[in-house]
């Protein structure tokens, strides 16, 4: 991991957490039971949550969310304050009970490698980006984005197929 000294008494990344060789993270982050692939950089006041996956050569911009059971593959890009969903029905209690992590269905989601999520989009449950997709700003994805397209908009709809390059 290679992290700024003057930003050790601003992370919270627990004993658990796998970082990647030549991993960035930026001060006001809080990583907890994930895994971040090599070479991947994590900007101020993004938060990953346990049994998220991070892959390598990947970029995720500040004050981010990413829940548990979110997948990142290689190369992908994560503008800033992008919010991932797992759960379709979220409550606090239920019959006066506070209601724990066996009270919930959590709907896992996937965002294949190459793939671009403009700032500010909001990624529902269940939902696969595909290969080299993009995710234009502001946009809510609801269903499943197919690889090398382009969606836009609330709810999310094709716009047009993405130009490749790279070899993604």
């Amino acid at each position: 991991m290679d992290t700024a000294t003057e930003n050790g008494n601003y992370l919270r990344i627990a004993p658990d957490v796998r970082l990647g060789a030549g991993t960035k993270v930026h001060c006001f982050v809080n990583l907890y039971g994930c895994s971040v692939g090599d070479h991947t950089q994590i900007g101020a006041f993004v938060e990953i949550q346990k049994n998220a996956a991070i892959g390598a050569r990947c970029k995720i911009s500040s004050h981010t969310f990413i829940c548990e059971g979110v997948t990142i593959e290689d190369e992908v890009f994560i503008g800033h304050g992008v919010m991932f969903i797992n759960d379709d029905d979220p409550r606090a209690a239920a019959n006066g009970q506070l209601l724990g992590d066996a009270d919930w269905h959590l709907k896992e989601c996937r965002v294949c490698r190459g793939a671009s999520i403009g700032s500010g989009a909001v990624i529902r449950g269940g939902v696969t980006i595909g290969k080299g997709a993009l995710v234009g700003a502001g946009a809510v994805v609801t269903s499943d984005v197919a690889p090398g397209t382009v969606v836009v908009g609330v709810p999310a709809r094709f716009h047009r197929t993405r130009i490749v390059r790279g070899g993604i």
